[in-house]
């Protein structure tokens, strides 16, 4: 009987020369990654019902050309193979004056069974990204939220089903039981080792490098926007800590992650930023200590900082899985907040960065990003998805004689169906995506823009490619199912 990882491999990037092969397997002592006859040791990082969980740390020194890798790993002297009987894998490592080729995907899942049931080749777009792989190889996945949807947690587990029935005064009040805690636990397992191993999604991870940060589906729907009493209460507090330690361990790949900028002696969230080429990624965690009246805590503020102050030449991509620039829900959340249905429906609303309580602290994000591309004259692009459908934004700052553009890329989903015509409709009757004027004099503005080849909203699935061209633009791709083939390029500033 052949030796089977029961997770993996999967390929992280952690800077220009570092990546890590992180898998599953159970029951084993040791376990190497061999590159050619370079045999690189992997430790045990962790451990998931399915199994333990294993990280491989590889320097890979550049070259003037790109170059492919090729890896296998052997545990106990074995060598395995992932669940497609698949024993050696290849990524690519882009040549040092080469333009990397990157994607940028969200919401790698469906938010209840009845999409899942209804949506015809539910992976198809994971077999695009593999076609275009192969024909021009991409050197980084950045993946910017919901890589797994964990909203069946509350049919999947019967204590969880009886606790949901309760009223809100009782549901604060029942404990986490050791027999709930474990079902969790093994929940969280089983939902990765299941979605991460459809054979399109396990392909891509064990062949593109890539750097993950979750949002609130990846715990779920709505996690940090719900009512203190309910995000503290023993039940809900049971669910995160599992939802974030499979994060951390299979997303993350670890505290052992590089790319970290926070307090790694004590963890409180999990915000990146790594160097590739003449770019810089920026990951922001946006969900750890999201409450309704914050996004990010001081001392992670503070961090942000010292991260971007870092950043002093080259483009920067800015992944933020809700949009910074997006449609105005205003209107329906002041009548929300006037009406008994508050409870029912803040989630959705409160989630937004233009919700009030937000709008402090999303102006604080958009005028340090501002004043560092002031400093560092590259461009500024905001990657983010959440909404399940596509557009493109921009915030224009006109206060000096050279304007300063930040441009926001919104790709959502790879695998989420988009809303339905009623559904958008009604998304348009209750939002407006007005010009916003973001300072006293009129001088920074938001906008949604219109990218070629298509509408200005792409109610489509769809995930995006963007790579730099020989006008030193980067050219944005939404890669969707239909006959559109919508792009825009981001000028220099």
């Amino acid at each position: 009987m052949t030796d089977k990882l029961v997770l993996g491999p999967i390929i992280g990037l952690e800077s220009d020369n570092h990546y890590t092969i992180l898998f599953v397997v159970k029951n084993i002592q040791s376990a190497v990654v061999l590159l050619g006859e370079q045999i690189i040791r992997a430790q045990c990082i962790g451990e998931i019902v399915s199994g333990g969980v294993w990280r491989a740390d590889i320097h890979v020194p550049q070259k003037a050309q790109g170059f492919f890798v090729e890896y296998k790993v052997v545990c106990d002297n074995k060598q395995y193979q992932s669940q497609l009987a698949i024993s050696e894998w290849a990524f690519y490592v882009p040549g040092a004056n080469e333009k990397p080729k990157f994607a940028y995907a969200s919401c790698n899942g469906f938010s209840d069974y009845r999409l899942m049931n209804t949506t015809e080749n539910p992976y198809s777009l994971w077999d695009q990204m593999k076609s275009e792989h192969h024909s021009a190889p991409f050197a980084a996945l950045l993946m910017g939220g919901d890589q797994v949807y964990a909203d069946s947690i509350w049919s999947a587990i019967e204590p969880l089903q009886k606790w949901n029935e309760l009223g809100i005064d009782e549901k604060i009040k029942r404990p986490a039981t050791v027999d709930m805690k474990k079902k969790i636990d093994r929940f969280y397992s089983e939902l990765y080792v299941s979605r991460w191993n459809q054979p399109q999604v396990a392909q891509i991870l064990a062949t593109v490098p890539s750097v993950m940060m979750w949002d609130d589906h990846d715990i779920f729907d709505g996690w940090g926007s719900y009512p203190e009493k309910l995000t503290n209460c023993p039940v809900y507090q049971a669910i995160y800590g599992a939802a974030k330690k499979h994060f951390e361990l299979l997303q993350v790949r670890g505290p052992q992650n590089r790319s970290l900028i926070g307090n790694l002696a004590d963890l409180k969230h999990y915000s990146m930023s790594l160097t590739f080429g003449t770019y810089t990624i920026f990951a922001l965690d946006n969900r750890s200590e999201r409450t309704l009246s914050q996004v990010m805590s001081e001392s992670h503020w503070d961090d942000i900082a010292a991260a971007l102050n870092h950043c002093t030449s080259g483009d920067l991509l800015v992944m933020t899985a809700v949009p910074v620039v997006y449609r105005d829900f205003a209107a329906a959340e002041s009548i929300v907040d006037s009406t008994p249905w508050e409870e029912e429906v803040t989630d959705d609303l409160k989630d937004h960065w233009r919700a009030k309580e937000h709008q402090g602290e999303r102006q604080k994000l958009i005028m340090r990003l501002l004043d560092n591309a002031k400093m560092r004259k590259g461009k500024t692009v905001l990657l983010s998805g959440d909404v399940h459908v596509g557009c493109l934004g921009v915030i224009r700052d006109k206060r000096e004689t050279s304007p300063i553009n930040i441009h926001q890329v919104v790709s959502s989903g790879i695998v989420h169906p988009a809303p339905t015509y009623i559904q958008w409709l009604g998304i348009l009757a209750i939002t407006n995506d007005d010009t916003e004027y973001l300072d006293e004099n009129k001088s920074i503005t938001a906008d949604m823009l219109k990218p070629y080849g298509s509408n200005q909203y792409i109610r489509a699935r769809n995930f995006v490619t963007l790579l730099e061209g020989s006008d030193n633009k980067l050219w944005v791709n939404w890669m969707l199912e239909g006959k559109d083939k919508p792009a825009y390029p981001l000028a220099a500033q």
